[in-house]
């Protein structure tokens, strides 16, 4: 389940901003204080932070905790980057190559680093960004200075594009997604970036190809025809492993392999004109709280791959009905021979992003960006 910034999610009871900021946690951020800022009093840090936590979500216990290191660091900004600099602890593993993000309590450094540097010390705070990035992945701070400073921060960008730490590149690419989530917007023109992108998709780490793939899917969402022509002319330059140049490609052009993009399905190799006969049928009784069992049978007189979605109309009582695109199965059609997809499709009544009425809805059957088939179906009220 998708967890927002208030660190909701993952089941009745669960709290993300609990698992990751508490007794504990904050006992060693304050221990890694301790021995970086002199006279730094680590009971007081702690008792101060937990007395505050219980009415503040997750990224709000983020900026508790810098207000109460800030109560003990020096005013200066000069010495309180030092300070917090002293006091990060080794870098993440270099020899790791993804899923390394390091830990939450590191925000601390890049809230004060905004909050004390953006204005008149954005060099020294840029500093103190690249080092704590290697600790906790700097990406929600580095845009205010995107913002306040462009030009100065595209520049610094430029060199950290080709630094030997992965997570300082990685945030070269995570930190100026146009639709990077939980994040504030970047006035920067979304394109801008792609320059750097040039470079990082050539990169030998799954986290720095990970952060580009991403970046481009953002892109695609208002520019699509720039990432298929990216795309494109980074399979022909060959600067990537034909693997990891297939996974990025994949990846990054998920929304519009969705959408039935031609250009994007082209590029993965489907035909958009696809010589295919469909059938598709709902099984009775569908029932909010139960499922929709969906069977699909597809035949071609030739061999085709094959990218098969299905896409579910929602019934919205007095307004604009709904629209989800959902995988089906990735497959090869043999000549003549009928492929039969079943899936059995969960109608929760409680979904977080949707709300389901009962009434008539409409699935379609996509096939390579091309709706082949279609069905409809009354969903019923739970009794």
């Amino acid at each position: 389940m998708a967890r927002g910034p208030d660190g909701k999610g993952g089941g009745a009871g669960f709290s993300l901003a609990d698992q990751l900021f508490n007794a504990d946690t904050v006992g060693d951020l304050a221990s890694e204080l301790a021995g970086g800022v002199p006279g730094f009093d680590e009971q007081r840090f702690v008792s101060d932070v937990l007395a505050g936590f219980a009415e503040r979500t997750l990224l709000a216990r983020l900026d508790w905790m810098a207000d109460c290191a800030e109560a003990q660091l020096p005013s200066d900004f000069n010495d309180m980057a030092d300070c917090l600099e002293a006091s990060l602890p080794p870098i993440l593993d270099p020899n790791l190559r993804d899923d390394d993000f390091g830990r939450f309590i590191h925000g601390v450094h890049g809230i004060l680093a905004v909050r004390h540097g953006l204005e008149d010390h954005r060099d020294r705070a840029l500093d103190l960004l690249r080092a704590a990035t290697c600790r906790f992945s700097m990406e929600f701070y580095i845009r205010p200075f995107l913002n306040r400073w462009p030009d100065e921060t595209l520049a610094r960008l430029e060199n950290w594009a080709k630094d030997d730490n992965y997570h300082v590149r990685r945030l070269v690419s995570e930190g100026t997604r146009p639709k990077l989530p939980w994040a504030r917007a970047i006035m920067l023109d979304p394109l801008v970036p792609l320059r750097f992108l040039d470079q990082l998709y050539a990169d030998p780490t799954r986290y720095v190809t990970r952060s580009v793939a991403n970046h481009m899917n953002d892109i695609a969402k208002f520019a699509p025809d720039v990432v298929v022509d990216r795309l494109a002319r980074w399979q022909a330059e060959g600067r990537q492993t034909p693997a990891e140049m297939g996974w990025i490609t994949r990846h990054a052009l998920r929304t519009l392999v969705k959408q039935g993009n031609a250009g994007a399905l082209e590029l993965l190799g489907y035909r958009t004109d696809v010589p295919v006969r469909a059938a598709l049928r709902v099984a009775p009784p569908a029932t909010i709280g139960g499922v929709m069992a969906l069977e699909a049978e597809l035949t071609s007189d030739r061999d085709l791959p094959v990218i098969v979605d299905y896409v579910l109309h929602f019934h919205r009582p007095g307004g604009k009905p709904g629209r989800k695109v959902f995988k089906l199965k990735k497959a090869k059609l043999a000549e003549g021979t009928p492929l039969v997809l079943n899936r059995n499709h969960p109608l929760k009544g409680d979904a977080t992003t949707f709300r389901l009425h009962p009434g008539p809805h409409r699935v379609e059957l996509q096939v390579n960006g091309r709706i082949v088939a279609e069905t409809v179906f009354d969903l019923l009220q739970s009794e």
